[in-house]
């Protein structure tokens, strides 16, 4: 076949092929990404018949990685990363830590020597985060706390493994490998590599919060002045792609991080909700992409030669990492829904597990048996994500129906979870109960303040709760959907319930609770969905708010006053 059409060729067959595949999955009542990754497999060169381009497809996915990074970038501030440091920083470190030393004792006991196994383990405790925004997407939460976190503790964990890649090489020698010595002064050069690495990343995320901010709202709006949709697209993507080429060519950070950075400093445009929206067609396009060439990565043999230890590493990828994610969460006094959320989150490996493995095999570290390892626990934990995501209910439910093994868990005695007694010992009466402090309770709650309205927030975000408490405003850390939180909040004696989540089902939790402690209570609540709207209303029996319909209400306001009409 002419190398002209090679592309042509390789776009064709991967996306048809993953068509048919998804759309089996889907009958199969399956999650459609399991079909993507099947068609890689038989589009790979483990597999009898055609072979597509493995490298053409590496670099189709890579773009795909860019993309959905970027579009994450410009739904997440810098502040919503600065508001989960505190869990997310500490947290991630220490799993990476704990999930290393699980896959470097286990491959110790297979005989590997010790470079072997500290590679293994550590391309083992690293999740992918193109999996994770699929499936925080796919259920509405990648903009509430728990996806804050979640997503927050991912760019903590892509950082250290930016650090890893660059650092592996001269360490080499010292893990063992051929590739050097001690003796050639490891320690030296490790250290002026640690700080040029460091350097290098600190100045391209100053670049990007200093200038980007001020630079790409700028170029945004300068290209929609044009009113040209072709070229607002065209500005988008050249923007994600040079931004995250160039991180990468000048600065040594990945592709995706870079990607993460230049959406987060886009978002100061206030065009940037039109950016994602315009953008949303070729990320999902390009996220299939991202898919198949797993797929194609993978060696189905592996599963006949090495079952028990395919078995160990999934057993550490989606049962111990996710296991000591969960218990750091708790630690940190979060809900049992967020540390479910978290630990769901990292019960895979995706795109940095095999840029390390690929590494670890070419510097002579890795045998080529653990790549075959890394690949099968990256395409069958994936494969199983979405429906370690579905357990979380059932084994939240489980969990609380052990009552004592709840209060463990929950740490009843959190200072956070109630109100300080000289708030309680002050009968707070007659206020307002407002569930959620983000881009929208926020302003809620600044106008109540403003007004001097009695206020009690009710927020899952400890650092928010913390803040608000030193502001001298009335907060407890909790999900809102669980009866103590509320009881807390004193919804049995509050006038009003302002539910300002965007998470409809929570929301009917939260209404259930809050009519049953406090049945005349008016309740206020925002729906992005007209069914959910519709169903919230005959649910609640209060007011619902659909958030298009009330920005049509004011524009439409806003014409008439101009006009001079009455409205």
């Amino acid at each position: 076949m002419p190398h002209s059409v090679t592309l042509i060729t390789t776009i064709a067959v991967s996306f048809g092929l993953a068509l048919l595949m998804g759309l089996i999955a889907h009958r199969l009542k399956l999650p459609v990404l399991v079909g993507y990754l099947v068609a890689g497999v038989i589009l790979g060169s483990n597999t009898p018949g055609f072979v597509a381009d493995m490298e053409l497809s590496g670099q189709l996915a890579e773009i795909g990685v860019i993309l959905l990074m970027f579009g994450v970038g410009l739904h997440f501030s810098l502040d919503d990363l600065l508001a989960v440091r505190r869990i997310a920083l500490p947290g991630a470190l220490v799993q990476i830590g704990v999930a290393t030393a699980l896959g470097a004792t286990v491959a110790v006991a297979w005989g590997w020597d010790l470079g072997a196994a500290i590679v293994f383990g550590v391309a083992l405790s690293t999740a992918s985060t193109v999996v994770l925004l699929r499936a925080l997407e796919q259920r509405g939460v990648l903009k509430s706390v728990n996806g804050s976190i979640a997503v927050g503790w991912l760019v903590v964990e892509d950082l250290a493994m930016v650090m890893v890649l660059v650092l592996l090489p001269p360490l080499a020698g010292w893990l063992g490998t051929s590739a050097g010595s001690p003796a050639d002064g490891p320690s030296q050069d490790l250290l002026i590599t640690l700080l040029l690495t460091f350097g290098k990343v600190a100045v391209f995320i100053a670049l990007m919060l200093i200038v980007g901010k001020r630079v790409f709202p700028w170029l945004l709006w300068h290209v929609a002045s044009t009113n040209s949709t072709e070229l607002f697209i065209l500005s988008v993507i050249a923007v994600a792609i040079g931004i995250a080429y160039g991180s990468a060519m000048l600065f040594g950070v990945s592709f995706a991080l870079g990607a993460f950075f230049a959406g987060m400093v886009m978002r100061e445009s206030d065009l940037s909700h039109r950016a994602a929206q315009e953008s949303l067609p070729l990320r999902d396009a390009f996220s299939v992409l991202f898919f198949v060439s797993v797929g194609m990565l993978f060696d189905p043999n592996v599963l006949i030669d090495q079952p028990l230890r395919v078995v160990a590493t999934l057993g550490i990828i989606i049962i111990g990492k996710s296991l000591a994610a969960f218990l750091l969460v708790l630690a940190f006094r979060y809900p049992l829904n967020t540390a479910l959320t978290v630990s769901a989150s990292l019960a895979q490996i995706g795109e940095f597990s095999f840029i390390l493995a690929a590494l670890g095999v070419s510097l002579g570290l890795l045998p080529v048996e653990a790549q075959s390892l890394i690949l099968a626990g990256a395409f069958i934990s994936i494969t199983l994500n979405p429906l370690v995501f579905q357990v979380i209910e059932p084994a939240q439910e489980w969990i609380r129906s052990r009552s004592k093994l709840a209060r463990i868990l929950e740490r009843s005695d959190d200072p956070l979870a109630e109100l300080p007694m000289s708030v309680a010992s002050s009968h707070v009466t007659n206020h307002v109960v407002l569930v959620g402090y983000g881009r929208v309770g926020r302003h809620i709650g600044e106008a109540l303040a403003e007004q001097g309205l009695a206020l009690v927030v009710a927020d899952q975000n400890r650092e928010m709760v913390e803040g608000l408490r030193k502001r001298g405003i009335h907060a407890v850390a909790g999900d809102a959907a669980e009866p103590a939180v509320l009881i807390q909040a004193h919804i049995a004696r509050a006038k009003m319930l302002v539910i300002a989540v965007p998470d409809a089902l929570r929301a009917r939790r939260m209404i259930e609770i809050a009519r049953m402690l406090n049945p005349p209570i008016e309740i206020i609540v925002r729906t992005h969905n007209e069914e959910e709207a519709a169903l919230l209303r005959k649910e609640s029996g209060g007011t619902v708010l659909l958030g298009e319909h009330e920005l049509a209400l004011s524009m439409t306001h806003h014409v008439l006053k101009k006009f001079g009409k009455r409205v």
